[in-house]
């Protein structure tokens, strides 16, 4: 590895594609991508762009695999003036996993934390007729897994295994902003959960026809059911 470090793969993690292994590099895993790691670039980007421009304007905490991408067009400007709108933000960290290309595997485990201030505005949005609108399918696995069976969101950290899928349904998000998702991905079940198998349908045909750009730096679109 550049710059003297060394990488011990061990045993397969998931089929073909991800390893377990054992990293010897001299200090931290962090500081290390930061000096020598390259983000994850699809086909259609042309060229390699800098980190920077991974790095959503809600981060704070480096540790995902890959950016957590609905909430790349956001801007502070844009956050500014949804919040004279009178729209609230409430801010939950979970670190991403390798996502795509994602071959209908289940989602693994990823670190998460839902503060207790977000629990409380979650709560009260929820109880007083508001909207709970999560930026990305890794904010709705965050508050699904702080969620009661009722939807009551409390403070919660730790690693989640959870799976939205229909048969579980949703607790505390009312819609999300997401990009599109390949064929195969356990992201579809998260989304056909929230609208619906016809208006996932309707929405991805849509994006064929259109020509939308899948991933990073493709489109967000709003799904509300």
């Amino acid at each position: 590895m550049p710059g003297g470090g060394s990488v011990r793969l061990r045993e397969e993690y998931s089929r073909g594609r991800l390893w377990t292994a054992t990293v010897d590099i001299g200090g931290s895993v962090v500081g290390y991508l930061r000096a020598y790691g390259q983000p994850i670039r699809y086909g259609y980007v042309p060229r390699p762009w800098p980190l920077s421009h991974y790095q959503t304007v809600f981060a704070t905490e480096p540790g995902s695999a890959e950016m957590p991408s609905a909430a790349r067009p956001f801007s502070d400007r844009v956050v500014t003036r949804l919040v004279a709108a009178g729209v609230q933000f409430a801010p939950v960290l979970l670190h991403t996993g390798v996502a795509s290309p994602e071959a209908h595997e289940r989602p693994y485990p990823e670190r998460f934390v839902v503060p207790e201030t977000t629990a409380r505005l979650v709560t009260q949005a929820r109880s007083g007729g508001g909207r709970v609108i999560a930026v990305g399918t890794t904010a709705v696995r965050a508050l699904e897994t702080a969620a009661t069976a009722a939807g009551v969101v409390t403070a919660t950290s730790g690693w989640t295994e959870l799976v939205v899928t229909p048969d579980r349904g949703v607790r505390a998000v009312d819609g999300l902003l997401t990009g599109f998702h390949e064929p195969r991905a356990s992201h579809l079940d998260l989304l056909e959960t929230v609208a619906g198998r016809p208006l996932l349908d309707r929405m991805y045909t849509e994006a064929l026809e259109s020509r939308y750009l899948w991933h990073e730096f493709g489109d967000v679109n709003l799904i509300l059911p």
